[in-house]
């Protein structure tokens, strides 16, 4: 069982039905899209400052990693990220995930609960 994060670039959504919706609209035009969309600067940064608080899946060897799959850069296009974590990990990995966005001025989303994700490490609901 994975726990969901989708990470983006753009305006604060209003509340959380406005980042559902804006979630919806990036899933389908870049997660789920025939074609490849290479992750935009600020993406591949958020995705490398991941990778130096966390091993890569494809680069863990001692199955340390809170990663689902890998490696992590595969689940990024254009704008948004989408990956998925460990369960048993994902309620320290999701907020300092978060936390980190929100540090770069990214948006945050939980498609678990529907829900946008604070900055300041709020729990897992």
């Amino acid at each position: 069982m994975s726990y969901d994060l989708a990470v983006w670039e753009g305006d604060e959504p209003t509340g959380d039905g406005e980042g559902g919706r804006v979630f919806q609209q990036l899933y389908r035009r870049y997660i789920e899209a025939e074609d490849e969309t290479p992750p935009t600067p600020r993406i591949r940064a958020y995705v490398h400052a991941l990778l130096e608080r966390w091993i890569d899946m494809t680069e863990d060897e001692e199955d340390v990693s809170p990663w689902s799959d890998g490696p992590m850069i595969g689940n990024a296009s254009g704008p948004i990220i989408y990956f998925a974590m460990r369960y048993s990990m994902c309620e320290e990995v999701s907020a300092e995930a978060a936390r980190m966005a929100a540090e770069r001025g990214l948006i945050c989303f939980d498609p678990q609960w529907d829900r946008l994700r604070p900055g300041d490490g709020g729990a897992v609901a």
